[in-house]
């Protein structure tokens, strides 16, 4: 919201609170006296001034609102502080649970409510007439702080998924650029090592022949077994294996990092959790090298610790260094350029993380920055427990408020009355809903019976307290719990997390594009469990209002009330239901674009580095591997000159390829990129752990290096269809080949189990004769033979 609307909705509700007073007491032609208008002047002015400044400080805008308007409540009528002592009241609330932490919010809730009860048992006791004013303040609170909570909600779930479409666009774009430097080092080390030994010991054999002949034997052996090893190399280098083991880990990378301050005489500390490469791995390493930099120039010699923490929805980056010791010379403080803090914010910000840096109070430094965990979810900032100790206190003080004049003023005797209001009755009834409302989410059909048990005592309570407001009011009031856990029930079977397993069933077979048309027999038993929640609902809240309406006494026939309390329960659940349906649907939808487009961008972020890898290979295969299988010939031959002269060439070779690489990113055009096939598992795997995912894939021995294409491709495209149907789970992929099937074995993919990706898998597997099961929840297993997929190719050549 801008601050245009920011500045509207205070002057709204100053509108609405002038047309109910004093505008409708001037239209009964009574004038308010000057006093009084003067006071609600001076309460609505700064009420107003604080609700148009009440997102940059929500809580004392929440204090300062409610105890203008209570203060003015006293000397004015009924009616004078209506709108601002509710409405506005509650949008301060609103403002809270959307810009502050729940804690803050509920705290804040339950303040407000104990104060207005302790307010309420001060003036009037127990034995109040009706008190439902109480439990409709307590709603309206409740109802105020729950829509924060769930805007509050819904807007960390969208920043959470532009975090990750945004982490996952710059790994789109950076894991070509990895790929292309893990070959260019890992071929700087072929050319470096195999074939320049080669080349120095041919050439050395050769000036020594005439006196020392034997070591022209030696040479040739070498270059021969070179030759073998620099093509087993190679070829690793094309293929390589889909573990992390490859490349050095960003941890690995953190501990030489601190190892060479070390050399420097750094006395650096550092605990470092395992991360996944990616850009908060890379930011985590900005950031640690540019601290450890700094204090290598200005405090040199001062001990310092590193830690790195990484946890589910944050990460902790922490330098802290202590102040340098006496004596000691800094060197370095007048080389750098004064923007490395600007570098360190801007590292951070690019991570979607935060950073805050400063002096100690031992007189050191510290740099803490906070980036996203593996959910990619907003970094937020940890609250120190003496702030959370210092709301208690602050709390618990305003609530006592209300007991001062109690304490301090008030000498009549209280009312010994017994009887007890039924406002105080609804107070307890609601908060016993609310509880049940919690457990809603871990307990769904106990927190339902309870919900329904507990509306049914609400004409009791009507009934023992000599309740003599509105009759329908207490059981509408009673039903907007059962609406309430009726929609977050609806939204939630509208948009399930996970795909629900099917138990009791054993192994599913799916060939061919037959998946999924039968609909399993738990989804029936739970869709008619929903109707029969549906349909108690409207049962208990018909004989609510009914009793309570009988009770009270009414001219009507009782089949009218029961027809009409049925109508308006009906409507009401119904109204309930199909909002929760609209509102789980709509979530759905932006998980499926928001999964389609991670899909998509990890599909070019392959696809592109799988082209890079093709086109350093195909250099691979046309120049060095050719001139070095020359040179291992010419080495089994026993001719040296021509031996050194093709290790020559393949140097040669190599080292131009390097400087093909150093140029550019590759000609290949999109449509000219190749397929990836299972070779380009490591990528997948890679570019989906850079995303916030773990996945772990296996290969036993017993997969060939070769497969038959349409296996290949239907093997690599099955995996990426699985990794692609969305969740935050660990997965594995388990590759095995026996009795000439190639067995896909994906755990940790609950998505895989949805009608349209089986689907998608099935039409795959069926295209090869191959098999498709998922015998546990969250496990899909394909099996493709390569037998008939070997002699399809035959027939085809």
């Amino acid at each position: 919201m801008n601050r245009t609307d920011d500045r509207l909705l205070p002057v709204l509700l100053i509108c609405a609170q002038a047309v109910v007073w004093p505008g409708a007491a001037l239209l009964r032609g009574s004038v308010p006296s000057a006093s009084a208008l003067l006071v609600a002047a001076l309460v609505a002015g700064p009420v107003t001034a604080a609700l148009a400044l009440r997102r940059t400080r929500p809580v004392t805008t929440l204090v300062l609102v409610a105890a203008a308007c209570a203060v003015g409540a006293g000397p004015l009528p009924t009616g004078a502080m209506a709108v601002l002592g509710t409405a506005g009241v509650a949008l301060a609330l609103f403002t809270v649970a959307t810009e502050r932490d729940t804690f803050t919010a509920v705290l804040c809730v339950v303040a407000l409510v104990a104060w207005q009860l302790l307010q309420g048992l001060s003036l009037h006791g127990l034995s109040d007439p009706n008190g439902l004013d109480l439990v409709l303040t307590a709603l309206l609170y409740a109802a105020a702080c729950g829509a924060g909570l769930l805007v509050r909600r819904t807007r960390r779930a969208r920043q959470t998924a532009e975090l990750l479409l945004k982490r996952a666009e710059t790994e789109r774009h950076r894991l070509p650029a990895v790929e292309r430097r893990r070959m260019e080092r890992e071929l700087h080390d072929v050319s470096a090592h195999h074939l320049t030994a080669v080349v120095v010991t041919a050439g050395a054999a050769l000036g020594l022949r005439d006196r020392r002949p034997e070591l022209a034997a030696e040479a040739l052996e070498f270059a021969v077994g070179t030759g073998h090893e620099v093509t087993r190399a190679l070829g690793a280098v094309r293929a390589p294996a889909p573990s992390r083991e490859d490349l050095p880990s960003p941890e690995d990378r953190l501990l030489d990092l601190v190892a060479g301050f070390r050399r420097l005489d750094q006395q650096v500390d550092c605990e470092v959790d395992p991360l996944p490469d990616g850009a908060v791995a890379d930011a985590a390493y900005g950031i640690v090298r540019e601290a450890l930099t700094n204090v290598a120039r200005h405090a040199p010699g001062a001990h310092t610790t590193v830690r790195c923490r990484y946890g589910d929805t944050r990460t902790d980056v922490v330098v802290t260094s202590a102040a340098p010791p006496e004596g000691s010379t800094a060197h370095g403080a007048g080389l750098g350029g004064g923007r490395g803090q600007g570098f360190l914010r801007s590292r951070a910000r690019e991570a979607g993380g935060t950073l805050h840096s400063g002096p100690t109070a031992d007189g050191g430094w510290e740099v803490r920055a906070v980036l996203p965990g593996r959910t990619a979810a907003p970094a937020e900032r940890p609250v120190p427990r003496s702030y959370r100790l210092a709301q208690l206190i602050a709390a618990v003080g305003l609530v006592l408020q209300p007991l001062l004049p109690v304490l301090v003023i008030r000498t009549e005797t209280a009312s010994s009355s017994s009887h007890v209001s039924a406002g105080v009755l609804f107070a307890l009834l609601a908060a016993a809903q609310a509880v049940a409302l919690l457990w809603l989410r871990r307990a769904p059909r106990p927190a339902y019976g309870v919900l329904l048990g507990l509306a049914l005592l609400w004409p009791v309570a009507m009934a023992v307290g000599d309740y003599t407001g509105p009759v329908v009011l207490p059981p509408a009031l009673s039903m907007l719990a059962t609406c309430v856990a009726l929609a977050a029930e609806a939204a939630r079977k509208a948009a399930p997390r996970t795909a629900a397993p099917r138990k009791g069933r054993g192994a599913v077979s799916i060939c061919g594009s037959a998946a999924g048309r039968d609909q399993p027999p738990r989804t029936r038993s739970v869709t008619t469990a929903l109707r029969a929640e549906r349909i108690a609902a409207v049962v208990v809240h018909t004989a609510a209002v009914t009793v309570a309406v009988l009770d009270r006494g009414t001219t009507v026939h009782a089949w009218a009330v029961a027809a009409s309390a049925t109508a308006g329960a009906s409507l009401a659940v119904g109204a309930a239901w199909w909002g929760g349906i609209l509102r789980g649907r709509r979530d759905l939808a932006a998980r499926g674009v928001r999964d389609e487009q991670l899909a998509t961008w990890t599909e070019e972020a392959v696809r592109d580095a799988w082209a890079e890898r093709r086109r350093i290979a195909a250099g691979l295969e046309t120049t060095v591997l050719a001139r070095t299988a020359d040179m291992v010939a010419q080495a089994e031959a026993g001719r040296l000159d021509a031996t050194a002269e093709r290790a020559r060439e393949a140097l040669a070779a190599m080292r131009a390829l390097l400087d093909a690489v150093r140029e550019g990113e590759g000609e290949t055009g999109p449509e000219l990129r190749p397929q990836p096939t299972l070779q380009a598992l490591d990528l997948l795997a890679h570019q989906s752990r850079a995303t916030g995912r773990e996945v772990e894939i296996r290969l036993t021995d017993r997969v060939p290096e070769h497969l038959p294409t349409a296996v290949d491709l239907a093997a690599y495209h099955a995996a990426e269809t699985v990794l692609a149907a969305g969740g935050e789970e660990p997965a594995v992929l388990e590759l095995d080949v026996h009795d000439g099937t190639l067995t896909l074995t994906a755990t940790g993919v609950p998505g895989a189990a949805r009608p349209a990706v089986r689907e998608r898998l099935a039409a795959r597997v069926a295209a090869l004769g191959g098999t498709l099961t998922n015998d546990r929840p969250g496990t899909v297993c394909l099996r493709l033979p390569l037998t008939a997929a070997q002699e399809s190719e035959e027939s085809a050549r």
